[in-house]
């Protein structure tokens, strides 16, 4: 039996894999890549949806998923950060949701026993990628009407339930909420993961991770670091963190105040810096890797790893400094 990752992140800083999309973007795929076998006859333009690769080319993701472990990341994250209902609607894909979210858990697990059968000492797990959606239900989309909302709080819940579900089913070791921008949309997926996991009798641990969007150092929809964190605190939280808009030196004044108030583990996967103006990622592991020792000297986190632009090459780098560093002790 694998250990109960709840017990093994007391002893050590745990890594996150890097960027997905990062890793797809170096296979140079066309749109018969997101049709193969699946999706030959759509009728919309599939390309750059990158969750239906899971279906239509398993063999690349399965191998990035075997990069990022070699690489030293006890945890990968499913290829599932758009497999809502509410984001594949844009596709007119709603009808293959299950299948994405089956079928991305199944390949991450497939690798993670693999690792896990060849060093038991360093077991591997799943965490299921529950995105924001591109939808927000607290503000309006509208300048001319306030009011308006595109989404409500339950098509939220019923669009995140069949997700966790399929998310479930394909044997994840924990669900992450991440990139959360709105957190009225995190509270519907946690709603969500709550009601689904009563239904399943399941009890995986989950994970929310935020997004700052800019050095006000408050999300999109103007919450402060510390007003995110009490908004999902009554939930029990196996890590609160932050991850993407920004990059690790400027995600640490945030990370500090979520170390100092948090009453679970905290995690951070930031980007490898900002975005150049061709939105291609400049920072280099070794750039990346001093930023973060900051956050390992200080004793910010529990799990560390990596957003958009980042790559095997950084998740080693940042594995091989979280070996040296004390885990951050959980406040209460």
């Amino acid at each position: 039996m694998k250990k109960d990752i709840r017990e093994l992140v007391k002893n050590r800083i745990l890594v996150l894999d890097g960027a997905m999309g990062t890793m797809i973007q170096r296979h140079k795929l066309e749109e018969e890549d997101f049709r193969k076998g699946w999706f030959e006859d759509h009728i919309q333009p599939l390309k750059g949806n990158n969750d239906l690769l899971s279906l239509t080319r398993p063999d690349i993701i399965k191998e990035i998923h075997r990069e990022y472990f070699a690489a030293g990341a006890d945890i990968a994250e499913t290829n599932t950060f758009s497999g809502t209902t509410i984001a594949q609607a844009d596709y007119g894909l709603e009808k293959a949701v299950y299948d994405i979210n089956y079928h991305s858990a199944k390949i991450a697990k497939a690798v993670a026993d693999e690792f896990t059968e060849k060093e038991p000492d360093k077991p591997r797990y799943v965490a299921g990628s529950i995105g924001p959606t591109n939808r927000t239900a607290s503000i309006s989309p509208d300048v001319n009407d306030p009011g308006f909302r595109a989404i409500t709080f339950d098509e939220l819940v019923e669009a995140y339930s069949q997700q966790v579900k399929a998310l479930i089913d394909g044997g994840v070791d924990l669900l992450l909420v991440e990139t959360v921008f709105d957190t009225l949309n995190a509270k519907a997926a946690l709603f969500a993961i709550d009601q689904v996991q009563d239904e399943l009798g399941t009890d995986l641990p989950i994970m929310v991770s935020g997004t700052i969007t800019d050095a006000s150092g408050r999300t999109l929809t103007g919450q402060t670091t510390e007003a995110f964190l009490i908004s999902v605190s009554h939930m029990p939280l196996f890590s609160v963190g932050l991850n993407c808009a920004l990059g690790a030196s400027a995600l640490r004044p945030y990370l500090q105040i979520l170390n100092s108030k948090a009453p679970f583990n905290v995690s951070a996967h930031p980007n490898a810096g900002l975005p150049n103006e061709f939105g291609e990622y400049d920072e280099t592991p070794e750039m990346m890797g001093e930023q973060i020792e900051e956050f390992l000297q200080e004793g910010l986190v529990n799990v560390i790893g990596g957003c958009c632009g980042t790559t095997p090459e950084h998740i080693k780098v940042i594995a091989d400094l979280a070996k040296k560093y004390e885990v951050r002790k959980v406040n209460g």
